[in-house]
């Protein structure tokens, strides 16, 4: 396919609407309500959100207005987007390590979503309303199953790729506007019965309670830097891929950047004072791990009026909030694949579902391997994503060019040359520095170990199966 072929071809989102939505769709979902509640909890609570709120405004923000103008810039998807930027073989190389990445990433989160349909279904059942019920046996018990895990896992990529088979229009845009209002209304509800129970003040306590020797630590800086980019998906190509579907009017400084991180972070915030009062009224380890949100929300279910009814909404709005961020992580795959190669959209979809789909087997089969790749590849494969990207942008395109040409087109936001400099050294400085004080304290463990041999391992495998410039390279000005 020739890039005038592609550029008369690439769909667009249907209305700014579909594309806020849809940002916010892919950041909202496990990333908030699952994973940030309870690394908050084995980091300490407020310290943790503390350098976590930090990073998002020194990062997440003018990091995002970044890729997604470049996605409207090259108009290509993520090694397109690189191709179209340098000739560089190497350089190239890191388009498919963002995208191994990715693959990786979605590999994982595949099987967290599966949890959430499987809670999503014993919701429209009444289970956690009904007589005896008791959440932490239930949770062993369905972790216990490997073969429900599996199944739920092969479900979930099953529904992505129908989804992803519709299209931008007919399938994302339809999913996520509906899905992302419903779960805020259902997470705002339970949030409001979660602080009137006995013992919640303990809960907001440890939420807002700063240890301040914590900020000392590189494993709180490591983790939140980690949940920063998890949560806002900068870094994933997910922003850059959304961002290559942008309309010329669209406003990326508020619609790609602000208003993004400002969405995401409220509901992550919202997801701890829902489950944090909960953990203390019933006694539950704030430190218990990836299994705290699907054990503890359970328990306030039978505390409200009308129960099951908040129970329904909440879990079949977490299932939709995380199945909308599956979706468009999977899109980042797919719309790659299909420019890189002559097969139809279709194709690509099969072929990239089905490769996530056996990448994931492992992490659907154990929740330790789900852990480890989860931590590793969360602090160590995402950042070097991220920095990949970012790098592209600040000292290969220009992040100048950018701003003049990209971010402050029809901008309601208008954003000055300060936003330069912060891409080209700032965002670098800062995510180098945390990366080499966690290895630098941690030097020798199996986790720093393993997540060296990321940063090292991808950017290699990244040249050897990049594309060839001179027979990929299109000359063209996006």
């Amino acid at each position: 396919m020739s890039a005038s072929d592609l550029d008369l071809s690439r769909a667009q989102w249907g209305s700014r609407f579909g594309f806020l939505m849809a940002m916010l769709g892919a950041m909202i979902g496990a990333g908030n309500i699952w994973r940030f509640p309870y690394v908050a909890g084995e980091e300490g609570g407020g310290a943790f959100i503390l350098a976590y709120l930090v990073l998002l405004l020194v990062l997440a923000i003018p990091g995002l207005i970044a890729e997604v103008a470049l996605g409207r810039y090259t108009g290509r998807g993520v090694i397109g987007a690189f191709r179209t930027i340098t000739d560089s073989r190497a350089l190239a190389g890191l388009g498919v390590v963002v995208l191994l990445v990715n693959a990786v990433l979605m590999s994982y989160y595949a099987p967290v979503v599966g949890w959430t349909l499987y809670y999503a279904v014993h919701a429209l059942l009444l289970t956690f309303t009904s007589a005896g019920f008791d959440p932490a046996a239930f949770w062993s018990a369905f972790q216990a199953n490997t073969v429900l895990n599996l199944g739920m896992h092969t479900v979930v990529m099953g529904l992505v790729a129908g989804v992803l088979y519709l299209g931008i229009r007919r399938g994302i845009e339809r999913l996520v506007i509906y899905a992302v209002p419903g779960l805020l209304f259902a997470l705002t509800a339970i949030t409001v019965r979660a602080l009137t129970l006995p013992g919640a003040a303990d809960g907001l306590i440890f939420t807002f309670d700063i240890e301040w020797a914590a900020l000392s630590r590189s494993s709180t800086w490591i983790t939140a830097l980690g949940q920063s980019l998890f949560s806002t998906g900068l870094g994933w190509g997910i922003a850059l891929t959304v961002g290559s579907y942008l309309p010329d009017y669209d406003d990326i400084p508020i619609g790609g950047g602000v208003f993004t991180v400002i969405g995401q972070s409220s509901i992550g915030i919202l997801a701890a004072f829902a489950i944090f009062p909960i953990v203390f009224a019933f006694g539950i380890d704030p430190a218990e791990g990836s299994g705290l949100t699907f054990v503890s929300l359970p328990q306030v279910f039978p505390q409200m009026s009308g129960g099951a009814l908040w129970a329904i909404l909440f879990f079949v709005g977490f299932f939709f909030a995380t199945f909308t961020s599956a979706v468009l992580i999977t899109e980042v795959g797919v719309t790659t694949i299909a420019e890189e190669t002559t097969w139809s959209r279709g194709t690509s979809v099969g072929v990239v579902c089905g490769g996530i789909w056996g990448l994931g087997l492992p992490s659907a089969y154990s929740g330790t391997v789900l852990g480890i790749l989860d931590f590793v590849f969360g602090n160590f494969g995402l950042p070097l994503a991220t920095l990949s990207i970012i790098g592209l942008i600040g000292w290969v395109l220009s992040p100048e060019k950018l701003r003049v040409l990209e971010v402050n087109r029809n901008a309601g936001a208008y954003v000055g040359r300060f936003w330069s400099p912060i891409i080209q050294y700032v965002i670098p400085a800062v995510m180098l520095f945390i990366l080499m004080n966690y290895a630098g304290s941690n030097f020798g463990t199996p986790k720093m170990i393993a997540g060296v041999a990321v940063l090292l391992g991808f950017p290699v495998l990244g040249y050897l199966l990049a594309p060839s410039p001179s027979s990929h390279h299109s000359s063209q000005s996006p």
